[in-house]
Order: structure tokens, then C-alpha cells, then sequence
């Protein structure tokens, strides 16, 4: 069974909401962190889900939430992140199973593939499943965040995952500080549409 390390936020209407950010990736928690700062306290927690076979992104996630939030006894909101390198002319490749792909083959060879193509378009997708209620039958709200960028030969010593290679506008997101990143990524917009919807929630 593949398994992925995943974003979990879990939240609690206190004065100052706090975000739990259930997470082996430290490059997520920095973003999470930036992105939040003087709004909501982000700590951060390991776990891991079991990562279902799925052609979309959004599944994944929810089905992630639902089974973390179970885990964790399911008594306060929870929120998880899984994220997607889409590239066209292999077909949408890697997109649901980059992080697999990125452990078994290395960001070097998904660019070796892309490298000989004349259409080096590529797209990120980040989705954040919120999950509540009963345990049985939870209610389930995603948030999706995607840029459109092109690949190229890996440069920049920020970021992680497929950074190096993904170039937005002459810049690769591993060339970006986290602030930059954060106004026009992937994960940076599912976040602020997140935000968003917390805000309106009055949470």
C-alpha cells in the first residue's frame, strides 16, 4: 500500500485560532507558517494516511481528511493538503501520484522525461479538504489552488518537491522566498481560498 506524507491543518475556535499542521514535510509547514503569520498560530504534527489510487486530487484528499479525522477521534475540524504536478505532453503524468513518482524516481528524471518535448507546459494543483461532524457521516469541504507554468532544468536552492523544475514567469518556485511563493502557487492559492472560507465562517 502506497502511503503520503500529506498537509493535516486542525482547528479549534479559541481567541487566536490555532492550525494544527499534521505534516512530515517541513517546506509545507514553512508555507503554512508564512502564509498565516499574525493570523493564526500553525503547529505542526506527523501523520501519515493511506494513500488511495485515484485519478484526481480532490478524491485523495477528501478521502485522506475523512480517515485522519477519524483517526484523531474525529472531535474537531480537520484539514488536510495533497498536491499534483500535471505535465501535458505526458499526458497529465505524474499528477495524482507525484509524490510517489518524486520518491521512486527523482524530480531529475520526471525533468529527463520532460526535457526531449517540445511542449514543456506543466500545471500544480494543491486541494485542502476540511472535515467535520459526525465521524460516521462527516461533512466534507475542499478548497483547490492551481498555477500553470512550464518545466525546465532544475535550478534554485529553496522550496522541495518539483520546485526546481517548475518555472513560472522565468522563475523557478525553488528561486522564490516563501512570501513570493506563497502570492501565486498552488498550494499559496488553495490557502487563501481556505482563509477565505474560515474568514466567512467566522471560525
Amino acid at each position: 500500500m502506497i502511503h503520503t506524507d500529506v498537509t493535516i491543518f486542525v482547528a479549534r475556535a479559541v481567541s487566536t485560532m490555532r492550525l494544527r499542521f499534521v505534516t512530515g514535510n517541513e517546506g509545507k509547514v514553512r508555507e503554512a507558517r508564512e502564509y498565516f503569520d499574525g493570523i493564526s498560530d500553525v503547529e505542526q504534527v506527523a501523520y501519515d494516511y493511506a494513500e488511495i489510487q485515484a485519478d484526481d486530487i480532490e478524491t485523495i484528499a477528501s478521502r485522506g481528511a475523512v480517515e485522519a479525522y477519524r483517526e484523531l477521534d474525529g472531535t474537531e475540524p480537520l484539514f488536510v493538503e495533497d498536491s499534483g504536478l500535471s505535465i501535458e505532453a505526458l499526458g497529465g503524468f505524474p499528477g495524482p501520484y507525484s509524490a510517489y513518482v518524486e520518491d521512486t524516481l527523482g524530480i531529475e528524471r520526471v525533468w529527463n522525461l520532460a526535457a526531449d518535448e517540445e511542449n514543456r507546459r506543466a500545471r500544480f494543483e494543491s486541494v485542502i479538504a476540511h472535515v467535520e461532524g459526525d465521524p460516521a457521516d462527516p461533512d466534507v469541504e475542499t478548497f483547490t489552488g492551481t498555477v500553470a507554468g512550464t518545466l525546465d532544468a532544475p535550478r534554485g536552492e529553496g522550496g522541495f518537491g518539483y520546485d526546481p523544475i517548475f518555472e513560472y514567469n522565468g522563475t523557478t518556485l525553488a528561486e522564490m522566498g516563501t512570501e513570493e511563493k506563497n502570492a501565486i502557487s498552488h498550494r499559496g492559492r488553495a490557502l487563501a481560498t481556505f482563509s477565505e472560507w474560515l474568514a466567512k465562517e467566522d471560525r
